[in-house]
Order: C-alpha cells, then structure tokens, then sequence
C-alpha cells in the first residue's frame, strides 16, 4: 500500500489572513466554513491547509511552493503577487529572461515565481 499527500501544511500566526493570500494568488476561496481566528483554514480545490501555531518562523523553509504562471508573465506574476502582499527576497532573473525570484508570503514564506510555460517554449 503506498500514501498520498492530504494536505501541503503551512504553520503560521494567522491561518485566516494567510489562507486569504494564498487563495488570491491561486485564484480560489477559503472553505465555507472557515472563519477569522479558526486555528486551521483551507482552500476550496486545494490540498493547502493554514494550521496556527505559537512560535514564529525561524528558519529557511526545508519545503517551498515554486508557481509557474498560466495566464502572464512571471514578471507580470512576480508584481501582481507584490500588489498582494508578497515581498521580494531574492532575485534570480537574468537579462536574457531566464531565472526566478523568490519572494516571502505576509509570514516570510519563501515561495518561488518561475517562467510561464509560453516564456520557456520562446527559448
């Protein structure tokens, strides 16, 4: 018998208001039933789940989210996701268009913003 991933678990201070960011960069809701101040929120057609815990994030994430763009560019994504909340850690983008950026979600998540399918197949 083997497993499968449940959920992607993000610990973190406010499970509600980083549920909401989450939900705005993938374009989806909070479960019905999740309200501000629930210890634990998901996304509706998501496998995220938002779990509050009493320490603070300390380290570099051993996991991360790298998102690839459907609809825009990655530098379209890369403000879009700052206009959200998103700050911009690391910048990994090369002139000549390839690269990434790592930015950190409102709790200093690091996640990362890779090249659109469109954008790798130009190359």
């Amino acid at each position: 018998m083997t497993s499968l991933v449940r959920h992607v678990t993000f610990d973190c201070a406010d499970p509600y208001k980083l549920a909401s960011f989450w939900a705005e960069v993938f374009g989806t809701t909070l479960h019905p039933e999740d309200q501000p101040g629930d210890g634990e929120v998901g996304l509706v057609g998501s496998d995220l789940l938002f779990i509050q815990v009493p320490e603070s994030k300390a380290v570099k994430n051993r996991v991360h989210v790298d998102l690839q763009p459907q609809d825009r560019t990655r530098d379209e994504e890369v403000e879009r996701l700052l206009t959200l909340g998103a700050t911009l850690f690391a910048d990994h983008r090369n002139p000549d268009g390839t690269g990434w950026a790592v930015l950190l979600d409102p709790e200093g998540n690091e996640f990362c913003v890779e090249r659109s399918r469109a954008e790798r197949e130009q190359s």
